[in-house]
């Protein structure tokens, strides 16, 4: 039998590899900035074109490369960070697996331009496919420079597996989030087809987040700090008020690495317990150190998963140190047993001297006297004598007397006794519907009865309503005496202005769009005043993350999410006239029976159902 068993090519091992590290363009930039971080850099610039698929940009300042160290950097395995096994356990830098460079290099064309600060020259060299085409001496800047152009020109499949821009792009600047809020002490640039995206020079942590999220984000950071001998937590936990049902603003960091944690979030969730509604998420930007050998993070690829030795131990110091702040900065209530603020002095008479009470007394004063004097002052009044008490019932009994005849005439309100349950005219109507635990509106039909869901039929009901507005553009608007004035990130003002002209459509009119602020003059018609802002930050957290394509998918997923944010809840207590009214404007519908997101409406049952309950 022959030998079936074979070594692959470098590039086809190196193509494989790529799968795992490199999935999209975002992994690139995570991997690229890392280096720079690595490399001792405290001004780095990403540059992306067309979401990263055309090119992918990072230049630094730092300490660059020699010209043998830029030519192995690209080979499989060939690192700078570790020598040996025990070097795993022992690890302060970023990149230490030598796979990242060696994989991109094998799915693009990729240009690497570096000089060392005692070099005169530097060194370029460029990369197809793992293979070196030139390599050359070349005048450049102290630093590095990585080009990554054309990402998986030779894998096709991969290539059409990529989102669209406005996705891979989000991912992108999500990476770059990470890395910049982990090294406030290097300040960053990132340009996006031209034009300036952040501009973030060098601060403290949390100057780096408000430069980030920001100005109004200042307002609702906790301090969170915590020093014990298995982990020193610092950071920030955003106030329960501005809690959102996205997962936007939660970021971990393990040794100023990103990791991804549900166990930890659980720790931060459940110290949040009873300071804000179900299905909110906290915000927090938590930044842990811990021993390098207590951990292990080299369990994934992307290392953004961490194992620790004592999990538990980790779990309730997190869990204290962020109840403790809360309760410190009166967020939460605390109970204190050694102190009793209800015996503080007040602070106006904290500086005050005692005055002992003075109690004067009229020595002189007799209540059985007719007249009292009070120094000069005479009280002349008297009590007069009131007549006897009989003289009040005289002549009673013929003006107030009641004839014994007029008894026969008194009428008595009484209510009939039918035997029925229910009045009768609630049988004229036609349609009885009942709420059950203000979640369900029950309705009789001829075969037996219907459930339905208050909440999806709602939802249902203003997704057809919404879409066709949107569609022949004839939404009407509610006009605000007062206009409203809404605080929103960069970034979400920008997706605002990507589907304002549907916005628009279904009734809200903007007076205003500025880097961090949205003016509101109108409203639609369905919406309250107050959950305006709500309605816009759900819709900015449904597109984050589906983010769909122009035309008909954007209208649609803007529908779905108006149309959840704005139905009845599920709690809310319908009179019998709005119970029928729903259910009239649901089999209206074009689709009744699922709901905007494939979800049954209403359930049936038929009378045989409950008969054989009875048996």
């Amino acid at each position: 039998m022959t030998d079936i068993i074979q070594l692959l090519p470098d590039h086809v091992a190196n193509q494989i590899a790529a799968g795992e590290v490199v999935q999209r363009p975002a992994s690139v930039v995570k991997e690229l900035l890392e280096n720079a971080i690595d490399a001792g850099a405290t001004q780095v610039t990403l540059l992306i074109k067309d979401a990263g698929k055309t090119l992918v940009q990072v230049t630094d300042n730092g300490s660059g490369m020699s010209m043998t160290d830029a030519r192995l950097c690209f080979e499989r395995h060939a690192t700078s960070k570790i020598k040996s096994a025990e070097d795993l356990f022992n690890l302060h830098t970023k990149g230490f697996r030598g796979e990242a460079l060696a994989s991109i290099a094998a799915i693009a064309h990729v240009e690497l331009k570096t000089r060392t600060e005692a070099s005169e020259v530097g060194t370029k060299i460029t990369i197809e496919g793992s293979e070196v085409t030139s390599q050359e001496a070349a005048v450049v800047p102290k630093g590095t420079t990585i080009s990554v152009k054309n990402l998986f020109y030779n894998i096709p499949a991969r290539r059409n597996f990529l989102k669209s821009n406005p996705v891979e792009t989000r991912h992108i600047i999500d990476e770059f989030h990470r890395v910049a809020l982990a090294h406030p002490q290097v300040a960053f640039i990132m340009l996006n087809n031209g034009s300036d995206v952040f501009n973030l020079p060098l601060s403290n942590s949390r100057q780096r987040i408000v430069n980030i999220f920001g100005n109004k984000t200042n307002e609702k950071l906790v301090p969170v700090e915590e020093s014990t001998e298995i982990v020193q937590v610092k950071g920030f936990v955003l106030k329960p008020q501005f809690a959102k049902k996205g997962r936007g603003e939660q970021f971990f960091f393990v040794n100023d690495r990103f990791i991804k944690s549900p166990y930890l979030h659980h720790a931060v969730s459940s110290a949040f317990e009873g300071l804000f509604k179900d299905g909110m998420q906290p915000g927090y930007f938590l930044f842990l150190e811990v021993d390098t050998k207590s951990i292990d993070i080299n369990i994934h690829p992307t290392k953004t998963e961490i194992k620790f030795d004592d999990e538990h131990a980790i779990y309730a110091m997190l869990r204290a140190t962020v109840k403790h702040s809360l309760g410190q900065f009166s967020i939460a209530p605390v109970l204190d047993f050694n102190k009793d603020s209800g015996f503080d002095t007040p602070y106006e008479y904290s500086k005050k001297s005692p005055v002992a009470p003075s109690i004067e007394v009229d020595r002189n004063f007799n209540p059985f006297q007719k007249e009292a004097k009070q120094g000069n002052i005479a009280f002349p009044y008297k009590r007069e004598k009131s007549p006897a008490w009989e003289s009040l019932y005289v002549g009673l009994k013929q003006d107030v007397g009641i004839a014994s005849s007029d008894l026969d005439n008194i009428e008595f309100e009484s209510e009939e006794v039918t035997g029925r349950l229910f009045e009768a005219e609630a049988e004229a109507t036609g349609q009885i519907t009942f709420q059950l635990h203000n979640k369900y509106i029950i309705s009789p039909i001829k075969s037996g009865m219907m459930v339905i869901h208050q909440h999806l039929a709602h939802q249902r009901v203003l997704y057809e309503e919404l879409l066709k507005n949107i569609t022949v553009q004839e939404a009407v608007s509610q006009q605000l005496l007062f206009p409203l004035l809404l605080q929103f990130t960069k970034q979400d003002i920008e997706i605002i202005k990507k589907v304002r002209e549907q916005l628009e459509h279904t009734g809200f009119i903007f007076t205003k769009m500025e880097a961090e602020q949205l003016e509101i003059s109108g409203i639609p018609v369905s919406i309250i005043e107050s959950k305006a802002e709500s309605v816009l930050e759900q819709l900015i957290n449904d597109i984050k993350e589906e983010v769909p394509d122009a035309g008909y998918s954007q209208n649609d997923l803007l529908a779905k999410s108006m149309a959840k944010s704005m139905a009845v809840k599920t709690g809310t207590a319908l009179n019998r006239a709005e119970q029928e009214h729903l259910v009239n404007q649901l089999f209206a519908c074009k689709e009744p029976s699922v709901s905007p997101n494939n979800k049954p409406i209403l359930v049936t049952f038929d009378v045989t159902d409950f008969d054989k309950k009875f048996m």
